[in-house]
């Protein structure tokens, strides 16, 4: 069976969970090979064989922590030119599609981006996507060269397949412009304790009816008693309600989670198009004329300054 290659996304050794969806993912085209970088890359081999990564393969080096993506360039095309693999699958993250398409091009071959299901061809892996906002599904094949697929957080169920997981080192011979971007300073980010918004299976959102960044407190408290990540619509994040690393839709994240809760969103399609492909949707606006009403799964019409305090607490009196 031909091998696939594919990018790990881990901190420190944590491999993250769209990781382990690529892996699954993979396996329904061939045998997953992992490319694994920086700092911890050898500690992330357990959990890669865990999920059916027949080889690791592995290196670290200054230039991955010092310079920006293209030392992880450098280092994914040795792994292709090691490998010669079916296609490469990357995660659709910002640093991810970058890291794809530059590869791509290195390597002459046809790119997808945000890809939300994968499967077997005969002339190769075909790769499905949600398109135009969600409203139309697409299935394509790369006609050129070794497919690049980068795919969304939240497409696949990760599903344990032990396999040999062979920890093997990768050379890498940095090009000249790999120093050409330096990191020359890193702010940690403060954690909230909640999931990671692009990877989380539930996310709570507040729009322009929350009316203030003084009442966002009220989505967070839903969001906590779901351990939920928290989002925001564009309204509310350029009225400066809610930071802009929390904006849900077209000119911010995308989420495929499986469940979404939109509060006081009124569901324009910019909005739209960055969680209509969420597995279930229900929506909380006193407008019943608006136009979040025709996606949803469920919808309730009333007031979010009555109706989340209550569902806050009525789901916390379930958990006990």
């Amino acid at each position: 069976m031909a091998e696939v290659l594919v990018y790990v996304d881990h901190v420190d050794g944590a491999v993250r969970k769209p990781t382990l969806e690529l892996l699954t993912l993979a396996r329904r085209i061939g045998e997953p090979v992992a490319v694994a970088l920086g700092a911890g890359a050898d500690a992330t081999a357990a959990t890669l064989a865990e999920y059916g990564a027949v080889k690791v393969l592995t290196a670290d080096a200054p230039e991955f922590a010092d310079y920006l993506v293209v030392p992880k360039v450098d280092a994914l095309q040795a792994a292709y030119e090691a490998v010669s693999p079916a296609a490469v699958l990357v995660p659709s993250s910002a640093e991810g599609k970058e890291i794809a398409a530059r590869l791509a091009v290195r390597i002459g071959s046809g790119i997808i981006t945000d890809a939300v299901d994968l499967e077997a061809g005969a002339e190769g892996p075909v790769a499905v996507q949600s398109v135009f906002a969600a409203s139309y599904t697409t299935k394509s094949r790369v006609t050129k060269g070794t497919p690049v697929i980068t795919v969304k957080p939240n497409s696949a169920a990760p599903e344990a397949a032990p396999a040999a997981g062979t920890v093997e080192p990768l050379a890498v011979a940095f090009g000249e412009k790999t120093t050409g971007t330096k990191v020359v300073a890193r702010t940690p980010r403060e954690s909230t304790g909640r999931p990671e918004l692009t990877e989380a299976a539930i996310v709570v959102s507040g729009g322009r009816g929350v009316n203030g960044a003084e009442n966002f407190p009220l989505i967070e408290a839903l969001a906590d008693s779901l351990g939920a990540a928290v989002g925001a619509s564009r309204a509310a994040v350029d009225a400066g309600w809610y930071p802009h690393t929390n904006q849900v839709g077209q000119t911010g994240k995308s989420v495929s989670p499986q469940l979404y809760i939109a509060a006081g969103i009124s569901g324009a399609i910019q909005h739209r198009a960055g969680m209509q492909t969420s597995k279930t949707i229900v929506a909380i606006n006193k407008d019943a004329e608006a136009p979040i009403f025709e996606l949803v799964d469920y919808g309730v019409v009333g007031d979010l300054f009555e109706v989340v305090p209550q569902l806050t607490d009525e789901v916390k009196s379930r958990k006990g």
